[in-house]
C-alpha cells in the first residue's frame, strides 16, 4: 500500500547563503561554480566571513522533496541530523513544508551538516560543504515501513560516499520495489561520479531512472561526446534524464527519445536549479504525465528557483504549471 508519493534519501544540510563578488572568492580561496567539501575549522572560518548570510534547510534531494511537498504530493525525507541547534532547526523546517522528517535529531560527536553557498552577481553559486553527521546515515536509518510505502524513491549521489551509505541505498531500493514502487537517483556532481564511477554505472543498470547533467553523464562514461554517453546510458537503464544548463533537456526511455526546449532566463541564483528540475520532473512522473510534460514541468520549476535567492520555490509552481495548461 502506497503511503508516500515520494520518499527522498540524502544529506540533511543547512544551507547558509551569502552574496559576494569574484574578488571575495579569490581572497577566500574558493573555487567558483563548484562544490567543495571542507572540514570543521574551514567551515567555521567561512561562516564567520560570509556577508549578508541567511540560512534555510537544504541538501539536494531534501530540496527536491520540499518542492514536491509544495506541489501537494505526500512526501517523506530520510536523513541524519544532530540534536543541536542546526539539527533541530532542520527537522522543524522540513516538517514546516509538509514533509515527514523520518529520523529525529540524535546525540552524537559530529555536528549537523551545513553548506556555505556564495552567490556572485552573475548568479553562479560556489558551495563549500561540511558534511558532519549526515554522511553517517546507515541502513538502520531507513525504516522499511517508509521506503516500502513509496511510489517513487529518490536517492542522492552525494550520500554515496561510505559503505554504510551504499547499504542504506540498497536496502531502501529493495524495500521500495518490494512494495511496488520505483527507485532512482540523481548523480549530484561530477566529483561524485569520478569517485564512484563503477558503482554509479551499476546503479544506472539497476535503478528505474537516473537524473544527471551533461557534465555528470560525460564523466560517467569518460567521454567528451555527450551523445555517445547518453546512448550508452540508455542501453543500460530504464529511463535517463540529462539537463544541459539552459539548453534542451534530453530524456531517453527504451527506444524513445524526448527533447524538451528550455526558455532561457537571466539567473539571480542558480542554487537549487537541478533540485527543482527534479521536483517538477518527478511530479510529472508521480502523476502519470507523458515524458514531454514531466520534462517541461521540471524546466518551469527550475526557472522559478533561479529567479530568486535560495534553493526552494517561492512562487506557487502548480499555478505556473496551470498557466501552461499542464495541469
Amino acid at each position: 500500500m502506497t503511503k508516500y508519493q515520494i520518499v527522498g534519501i540524502g544529506n540533511a544540510i543547512v544551507d547558509v547563503i551569502g552574496r559576494c563578488d569574484d574578488a571575495f572568492l579569490a581572497r577566500m580561496g574558493i573555487e567558483k561554480g563548484v562544490m567543495q567539501l571542507i572540514e570543521t575549522e574551514r567551515a567555521e572560518y567561512l561562516y564567520d566571513q560570509m556577508p549578508e548570510r541567511r540560512q534555510m534547510p537544504g541538501g539536494s534531494v531534501a530540496n527536491t522533496v520540499a518542492g514536491l511537498s509544495a506541489l501537494g504530493l505526500s512526501t517523506a525525507f530520510i536523513g541524519r541530523v544532530s540534536d543541536d541547534a542546526l539539527g533541530r532547526y532542520y527537522a522543524e523546517g522540513m516538517h514546516a513544508v509538509g514533509t515527514e522528517f523520518v529520523n529525529p535529531p540524535r546525540a552524537g560527536a559530529l555536528p549537523s551538516s551545513r553548506s556555505m553557498i556564495f552567490v556572485t552577481p552573475d548568479g553562479e553559486r560556489s558551495m563549500n560543504t561540511y558534511l558532519g553527521i549526515s554522511t553517517d546515515l546507515d541502513e538502520a536509518d531507513v525504516p522499511a515501513a517508509v521506503a516500502g510505502q513509496a511510489q517513487i524513491l529518490f536517492l542522492e549521489g552525494y550520500l554515496y560516499d561510505k559503505p554504510k551509505g551504499k547499504a542504506a541505498f540498497e536496502a531502501a531500493a529493495q524495500a521500495a520495489r518490494a512494495g511496488g514502487g520505483k527507485a532512482g537517483i540523481t548523480l549530484s556532481d561530477p566529483f561524485c561520479v569520478d569517485r564512484h564511477r563503477e558503482d554509479f554505472r551499476g546503479l544506472v543498470r539497476s535503478l528505474d531512472f537516473v537524473i544527471g547533467n551533461e557534465h555528470e553523464w560525460r564523466s560517467l562514461y569518460q567521454t567528451d561526446d555527450l551523445g555517445a554517453a547518453l546512448e550508452q546510458a540508455a542501453a543500460e537503464s530504464g529511463l535517463i534524464v540529462c539537463t544541459r544548463s539552459g539548453h534542451d533537456v534530453v530524456m531517453v526511455e527504451g527506444n524513445d527519445t524526448v527533447t524538451v526546449p528550455v526558455t532561457r532566463v537571466d539567473p539571480v541564483d542558480t542554487t537549487g536549479a537541478g533540485d527543482q528540475f527534479a521536483a517538477g520532473f518527478l511530479y510529472g512522473l508521480a502523476t502519470d504525465r507523458p515524458l514531454a510534460v514531466a520534462g517541461r514541468m521540471g524546466c518551469i520549476a527550475a526557472a522559478e528557483v533561479i529567479g530568486h535567492y535560495g534553493a526552494r520555490p517561492e512562487a506557487d509552481v502548480a499555478t505556473l504549471f496551470a498557466a501552461e495548461g499542464l495541469i
